[in-house]
C-alpha cells in the first residue's frame, strides 16, 4: 500500500512540474498610443487604411510605434523592419 502512495504521489509530483515547465502563451493586448509595440502575431498585415489594401507584413517580433488614431479595430502607426513606412494595423496582437 505504501509502494503505491509514493508511486501516486511521484506520478502527481511529475505532472505538476511538467505542466510548470511548459512555456505560457504570449498573451496578446491592444497597443498603447506613443509605444513602440513588440507584434506578437505570427504575422500582422500593414495596410493603406483599416481594412485597406496590403502593402506589407510585420512578423512575430518585429515592432510597429502605436501613434494613433483607432479606427475599426485598427490602429496607425510606423511599422519597423523592412516595411519602414507609416499605415494600418489591426490591434490587439502586441506583446
Amino acid at each position: 500500500m505504501v509502494t503505491r502512495r509514493r508511486a501516486l504521489a511521484g506520478l502527481l509530483a511529475g505532472v505538476v512540474a511538467a505542466t510548470v515547465a511548459l512555456p505560457s502563451p504570449a498573451q496578446a493586448a491592444n497597443g498603447t498610443i506613443g509605444e513602440r509595440e513588440r507584434v506578437c502575431a505570427s504575422d500582422l498585415f500593414v495596410r493603406t487604411q483599416p481594412v485597406g489594401a496590403w502593402m506589407g507584413t510585420l512578423y512575430q517580433g518585429q515592432t510597429f510605434l502605436v501613434e494613433g488614431p483607432r479606427s475599426g479595430g485598427y490602429v496607425y502607426g510606423f511599422a519597423y523592419g523592412h516595411i519602414n513606412r507609416r499605415g494600418w494595423v489591426q490591434d490587439g496582437w502586441f506583446c
